[in-house]
């Protein structure tokens, strides 16, 4: 028979796998939820988007033009330092870089001399580059990726729009197996990865708009409807996250005093907007 002591142990065991059971944390959550636009796209050459950030804090990840391959945005590091990052995966599994072999890694095609490019691993593995690049909230970014199939690989091109130059930056082209695919899967986020409790307690607000895809036979297409999901780590705050549409864009909000208004798998849609997409750098 068992002792009063190790039933009790069986017991808060029991009631912990329950609750774990149920996705809630057993602690005070550590992070924000990230959460996203899932568009309702055809696949395509080329993805274009604009981002304006409302509120932002150290380690927040404003994501804008997400594919299957890769995804490219601004981030908020600590101390305040911002950057564009691009970045695109290796067509293996696992998350040490050094381990993959030399010919299944991201290929740098091109690099700009301002940008970095570099090897990362620990969420899947590939190239990474960064641009140091002092953003600013309430100021509109706009980003645009190409993809050009070489074979059984595609090479994906960055773009980052300088508004003080009134410029398109090509920062740097990355190319990966992908047994021939272009643009598609396409998504917007917004992260918290600092991760240290206290930016669970803190908010981040950005706006997604104006968004456009080119399609296999060349049409430009505006992005007008997008999911809305949330990733589902048990570290995370679950209700403090919301989505939207405001003044004719997409918005994505979590963290902090965040109050849902939008139920999750919502399918949000907005104007279509302007009747063509704007300029991109081979126009």
């Amino acid at each position: 028979m068992k002792s009063i002591a190790s039933l009790a142990t069986s017991v808060a065991l029991f009631v912990m796998s329950v609750v774990a059971a149920a996705g809630q944390p057993l602690e005070a959550p550590r992070a924000a939820r990230s959460v996203h636009l899932a568009y309702v796209a055809p696949e395509a050459t080329a993805f274009y988007n604009e981002v304006l950030v409302e509120k932002s804090v150290p380690g927040s990840y404003f994501m804008a033009c997400g594919f299957h391959h890769g995804y490219f945005g601004i981030q908020e590091l600590s101390g305040g330092k911002k950057v564009v990052l691009f970045s695109v995966w290796d067509p293996t599994q696992g998350d040490d870089p050094n381990a993959v072999a030399q010919e299944h890694r991201v290929e740098v095609l091109y690099q700009a001399d301002e940008v970095i490019a570099r090897r990362f691993g620990g969420e899947g593995t590939g190239g990474q580059s960064l641009f140091d690049y002092d953003w600013k909230v309430g100021q509109t970014y706009r980003f645009l990726v190409q993809a050009r199939v070489m074979e059984k690989k595609t090479a994906y091109a960055a773009w980052f729009y300088l508004p003080e130059s009134k410029t398109w930056k090509h920062l740097v082209t990355f190319r990966t197996r992908t047994g021939g695919d272009r643009l598609k899967g396409l998504y917007s986020f917004l992260e918290d990865f600092r991760r240290d409790g206290r930016s669970a307690t803190e908010v981040r607000r950005a706006v997604f708009g104006n968004g456009w895809v080119r399609t296999l036979a060349g049409r430009w297409e505006p992005l007008v409807k997008a999911r809305f999901t949330a990733s589902g780590a048990p570290w995370e705050a679950k209700d403090t996250i919301d989505a939207g549409v405001v003044e004719g864009q997409f918005y994505l909000q979590t963290g902090g005093d965040t109050r849902t208004t939008t139920p999750l798998r919502t399918v949000l849609e907005r104007p279509a907007g302007k009747a063509s997409p704007p300029q991109g750098p081979d126009d």
